[in-house]
């Protein structure tokens, strides 16, 4: 989105008070100069208010609630490990900025890690176009089968990639990631009501974000014979509770296909 340029001229008319400024009246100093102030103060408000200072119209805008459950994963990554402490070997991540996920994973002993970027690179950084050379890191449709060999990564994990696929999609999309996994997946989701893709970036994602509840997700893996993968989720909140851990997305153990 451009920004408006405010131009450095205008009529006296858009400004209250302005025709006090060509007034042929006579008048005391003392008024004159009240005047001028705040005529001063009235100019310099307009223009901040053109510019989104104080509120008004925004350079770069954002839908409200913006967040993003990819960060969450890098905050969730502790109890993760201990959740699944035996499957944090080989590790992918799916989801927009996977770059970020990958490195922090990569952080952790003993654990490799690779990620798919759902979406564009282009403005990838350095450390990113790294990864992405080396083949840590790889863009890809997630609408279409995945570049891997089945039962490739013990762990796969995905956010804010499914809430923008319809069911149709949902259809390919998550057995496809079931299938390159081996001791399971984790799922994180947006809550309903949560908002989560910036105004500008709605063409690149398609469509706006679908937050599903809870019920619809677990009818969903039902109907695409996933199970719940019981022993981690459980292991998953114990964790979260002795460290005081409250995911603010949605946060779904399921079972690889067997």
């Amino acid at each position: 989105m451009s920004r408006r340029q405010v131009g450095s001229t205008r009529r006296n008319a858009n400004f209250p008070f302005a025709g006090a400024f060509n007034s042929k009246s006579k008048s005391s100093p003392l008024l004159s100069i009240g005047l001028v102030v705040v005529g001063a103060i009235l100019l310099i408000g307009y223009v901040y208010k053109g510019s989104g200072a104080f509120g008004g119209s925004k350079v770069v805008s954002r839908v409200e609630g913006d967040f993003s459950c990819t960060s969450e994963v890098q905050r969730a990554i502790p109890f993760l490990l201990k959740a699944y402490s035996g499957s944090m070997h080989k590790v992918l991540h799916i989801g927009p900025d996977t770059c970020s996920v990958v490195s922090a994973l990569l952080k952790e002993e003993e654990t490799e890690a690779w990620g798919v970027e759902p979406y564009e690179l282009e403005d990838a950084d350095s450390h990113c176009k790294s990864l992405v050379r080396k083949g840590i890191v790889r863009a890809a449709d997630i609408k279409f089968p995945l570049p891997y060999k089945a039962k490739s990564f013990s762990l796969v994990i995905v956010s804010d990639a499914l809430d923008y696929l319809s069911p149709k999609y949902l259809n390919r999309t998550l057995p496809e990631i079931a299938r390159v996994s081996i001791d399971g997946l984790v799922i994180f989701s947006g809550f309903p009501g949560q908002q989560k893709a910036k105004v500008s970036e709605l063409s690149k994602f398609g469509r706006p974000a679908k937050m599903r509840s809870a019920s619809w997700w677990v009818r969903y893996f039902v109907q695409t014979s996933l199970e719940e993968n019981e022993a981690a989720s459980k292991k998953f909140e114990q964790a979260a509770k002795k460290g005081s851990y409250q995911p603010s997305c949605q946060v779904f153990h399921l079972n690889s296909y067997h």
